[in-house]
């Protein structure tokens, strides 16, 4: 019987949250070497591109795991139920401790194809998905969603349609698919949650994510929440890499931590030969910030073109 990664961690655990253009090989490596979470989530990979000849090639890049990212969740979304068992079925043999279903992402398009968010208004389809998910590996299956999809109040329909097919896990931003991240988390539902929780499935560890900048702050709400298990934290580590730890980095730290960046993206693009630059523009403000030229160089980062142009002008700050 396999290992389930959900009851070997201890309690409160901290966990990188899985986001599309973000959580990819390369800066997974990175946040571990600032201080490595409990649990890694991959960016989520569409079943039915797995379940594609045409569209696996681009699935199992998605899905590449590096030595000494154990234990790491691989997030999957979609809505055929059968592609969800295809994929669901091989993501043990590579390497992974966990699967887990994106029923939260609030993206338009992933909405329109039916996935996501917009699972929550088709219950009845997310609970098949969720099933054959279950009945189709050994590895611990895992829920990531939303309160729902326009109304705050829809959890107290939607959560107990998820926690009756008793999932390892479910993790829950508290806010809607309609609220985005325009409105502060609900907080004050924490405690509702978890009654509801204890009610239903007290096995299935409760993650909370959703505005949570740092470790004292996770720290913070479970102390307020204990019967939280985990706390995930997406958004702050561009508002700094090392949140998982209580170290305050330097502007020395950063700017090491940006060329180790630049390092493994240089080592990525060896293997992929479709690895872009552009995407990588996204991460410099999390390094070059609150410190005097930040947003000067940072200007003259994103006039680049290639990694090369980029160490140029890193060159010429003294550090």
């Amino acid at each position: 019987m396999k290992m389930n990664i959900w009851k070997e961690l201890t309690r409160p655990f901290l966990v990188l949250a899985p986001m599309e253009g973000v959580t990819d090989v390369v800066f997974r490596e990175v946040i571990c070497a600032a201080g490595r979470p409990d649990l890694l989530f991959t960016e989520f990979t569409n079943v039915s591109s797995y379940a594609s000849e045409k569209g696996r090639a681009n699935a199992l890049e998605r899905l590449e795991v590096r030595e000494g990212e154990q234990p790491i969740i691989a997030q999957i979304w979609g809505k055929n139920p059968g592609h969800f068992a295809e994929c669901a079925g091989a993501l043990e043999k590579l390497g992974f401790a966990g699967v887990d279903i994106n029923f939260g992402c609030p993206d338009k398009n992933v909405n329109k194809a039916g996935g996501g968010a917009a699972m929550i208004k088709t219950p009845e389809l997310a609970v098949e998905c969720l099933k054959n998910a279950m009945g189709s590996t050994r590895l611990p299956v895992s829920v990531k969603t939303r309160l729902g999809w326009s109304d705050v109040a829809e959890f107290r329909e939607w959560l107990p349609v998820l926690l009756r097919e008793k999932p390892s896990a479910l993790t829950i931003h508290l806010r809607t698919k309609k609220e985005m991240s325009k409105v502060p988390a609900h907080y004050e539902l924490i405690p509702e949650i978890i009654r509801m929780r204890d009610k239903i499935s007290p096995d299935t560890k409760l993650v909370i994510n959703g505005d949570i900048r740092n470790k004292a702050h996770a720290m913070e709400l479970y102390r307020a929440n204990t019967g939280v298990d985990g706390l995930m934290i997406g958004r702050g580590v561009f508002a700094n890499p090392y949140c998982f730890t209580d170290y305050a980095p330097t502007k020395e730290d950063l700017m090491k931590l940006l060329n180790l960046h630049l390092d493994l993206y240089e080592k990525q693009r060896k293997k992929v030969a479709k690895y872009p630059y552009e995407p990588l523009k996204h991460f410099y403000k999390i390094y070059i910030n609150n410190f005097s030229g930040a947003s000067e160089l940072r200007a003259k980062l994103m006039e680049t073109h290639s990694v090369e142009e980029a160490r140029a002008v890193l060159a010429e700050v003294a550090v």
